[in-house]
């Protein structure tokens, strides 16, 4: 059962010319699971910029390729199955040292609680528990010192809403589960970005209707906005880059949470 670790995207939506670029990656190591995202792209492009030596993984290697073609620095393709414990094995013998992991992984089970199929429903706990729980366990022994994971939670912890049970359900397992792995593989740090709406592109499915749902979240928001890639890949450098944060979820949802 091979799990998509992030929502298709688009091949022709443009990717921003200006991204955030922090200033602490200089040659240093960071796998990026999720890759073939958009998120995951722009991250990694990014990253190259600052100077790191690139793991892109993803269960596609098509999209990982293509992505290996827009970054400026070394970039390493290895595909890997979050929901197969031996491709994670496989992959973590492969990767070897390294310095940070980022993983967006995610594959929601949506749908009326009626309706829910059992194969869904492993398939989105593969990308958000099971998967990162795997690539910690594998991966752990090999975080170079001042490492850390950072993992892909979601608004829909916070804010349940009907249809979105599993989603609700494998976001809040995922921010218990960085709190854990915190305490069980100090040193290295582990964290969570919890995205809000983000107009990564998911919701282009909307066609006419997407400007005007949009402006609809964006007007219930605290920070009367919606998210952009950008903003995600802020809060991970933050968290990549903050040697006394771990156990955390950053809240990147422009306070969508409280509204």
């Amino acid at each position: 059962m091979s799990v998509p670790v992030d929502p298709p995207v688009s091949a022709d939506r443009p990717v921003p010319a200006a991204l955030p670029v922090p200033a602490t990656l200089q040659g240093q190591r960071l796998v990026v699971v999720g890759a073939g995202s958009r998120t995951g792209r722009l991250l990694a492009q990014a990253a190259s910029a600052a100077g790191a030596d690139l793991v892109l993984a993803g269960p596609d290697p098509r999209k990982l390729e293509w992505t290996a073609g827009e970054v400026s620095g070394p970039a390493e393709v290895i595909p890997v199955d979050l929901a197969d414990e031996r491709s994670i094995a496989e992959f973590a013998a492969r990767v070897g040292r390294f310095d940070h992991l980022v993983s967006t992984a995610a594959m929601p089970a949506n749908g009326p609680l009626a309706d829910l199929e059992l194969e869904a429903i492993q398939r989105a706990f593969a990308a958000k528990v099971v998967g990162p729980l795997l690539l910690a366990k594998h991966l752990a022994g090999q975080v170079a010192e001042n490492g850390s994971f950072t993992f892909f939670s979601g608004v829909a912890a916070w804010r349940p809403a009907p249809a979105r049970t599993v989603m609700a359900t494998t976001n809040g397992a995922l921010a218990f589960l960085v709190q854990a792995l915190a305490v069980e593989l100090a040193p290295v740090r582990v964290n969570a970005v919890s995205p809000g709406i983000v107009d990564t592109g998911s919701w282009d499915g909307l066609g006419a209707d997407k400007a005007a749902f949009l402006q609809q979240v964006a007007a219930r928001n605290p920070a009367r906005r919606v998210g952009s890639p950008e903003d995600l890949i802020k809060a991970v450098f933050y968290a990549i880059d903050s040697p006394y944060v771990t156990g955390t979820v950053l809240h990147v949802d422009g306070g969508g949470r409280l509204a």
